[in-house]
């Protein structure tokens, strides 16, 4: 009997142990599992990115631009996001270069810093998102017929037109006794085109004789902005990329002949320009990089953003042409910091 019950407690023992034994292998697993997702939660957290930047040339207004994106993103993100820029200087098959090493080293995310990087990068990947800062017009840069503010692609980003209607005023406000309009532009820039054509209609509105003058690079600048002056009162020059980064040679026809030319942005009134209708440019930046933060940490969808504004604009004027030319300028325009 002593035995059989000895036998019995044993078996007991032996049963309890194994029970304890499976609730303690049980509740390590589950820390385990518990452990692992936290883990999992915690990298999620601390994502790191690398991000392509193509900029189609350098020049003030598209190096404001890239500046403003990338100290938005550094601000956000700190040592977690590096960038690889780089610049095409001005030659769109050097863009497609560009932009086709980013999709081979597989980056988060392309920023196209103007409309040719643009282009390259929506041809290059359906899949990388991709912001464009310094566009003028997505439909026409994306030949998107139906344009309603998203671009339903992997694309989106911050535009930089300026209300083409106010600098059509502002011409007329400056030069109201002005008959001929010459318009200045590079007729590889789809923008540029776009630009043009619109503030065409404004200002034969406004009872102004207008007569495009393109050039298609730099190499025929001097010559295309000497027929212009010959022919013009009063030069209007879009946000044009080229027309930028040859500014002095523009200048040096247009100041000859006493002919004034209104900008399409700061960076061309500084160089050869009288007014200009401007925007920041290194604003306009610092808001794509917000909306490329929105897309790399808070899963943003690239395809459904809405392409953005500048949110204020500011009539500016170059105080050394004005002086050179004789001009007087209303009070309420802003002199250029030509120190900068």
């Amino acid at each position: 009997m002593k035995k059989k019950l000895l036998l019995l407690t044993l078996c007991v023992t032996m049963a309890l142990s194994l029970v304890a034994c499976t609730s303690s292998s049980s509740d390590s697993k589950d820390k385990a599992t518990s452990n692992k997702e936290t883990a999992k939660d915690d990298d999620a957290s601390e994502n790191t990115y690398k991000i392509g930047i193509c900029q189609l040339v350098q020049h003030e207004a598209l190096d404001a631009a890239t500046k403003g994106f990338e100290d938005a993103l550094k601000e956000k993100l700190g040592d977690r996001v590096t960038f690889d820029e780089q610049n095409a200087q001005g030659d769109s098959a050097t863009c497609s270069t560009i932009v086709n090493s980013f999709v081979s080293d597989g980056v988060d995310l392309i920023l196209a810093n103007a409309t040719a990087p643009l282009q390259t990068a929506a041809a290059a990947t359906s899949d990388i998102p991709i912001l464009g800062t310094s566009i003028t017009d997505y439909a026409t840069a994306l030949d998107i017929k139906d344009w309603k503010g998203v671009t339903g692609k992997n694309i989106s980003g911050t535009s930089d037109l300026a209300p083409l209607s106010d600098q059509a005023q502002m011409l007329k406000e400056l030069f109201p006794d002005a008959k001929n309009v010459g318009l200045l532009y590079c007729s590889a820039e789809a923008n540029s085109e776009y630009q043009v054509e619109v503030i065409t209609k404004e200002l034969e509105d406004l009872g102004y004789k207008c007569q495009p003058y393109s050039f298609t690079d730099s190499n025929d600048i001097a010559t295309v902005a000497k027929n212009a002056v010959d022919s013009s009162d009063v030069i209007y020059i879009p946000t044009d990329n080229t027309a930028a980064s040859n500014t002095q040679v523009i200048n040096n026809i247009a100041q000859e002949a006493k002919v004034p030319i209104i900008a399409g942005e700061e960076g061309i009134c500084k160089g050869c320009g009288i007014a200009t209708l401007s925007i920041s440019y290194y604003d306009l930046g610092y808001q794509t990089g917000i909306m490329a933060y929105d897309v790399l940490e808070n899963n943003e969808d690239v395809s459904k953003m809405e392409v953005q504004t500048a949110s204020e604009v500011t009539k500016e004027y170059n105080p050394d042409i004005a002086k050179t030319l004789g001009i007087d300028i209303p009070d309420e325009y802003k002199a250029l910091d030509m120190s900068e």
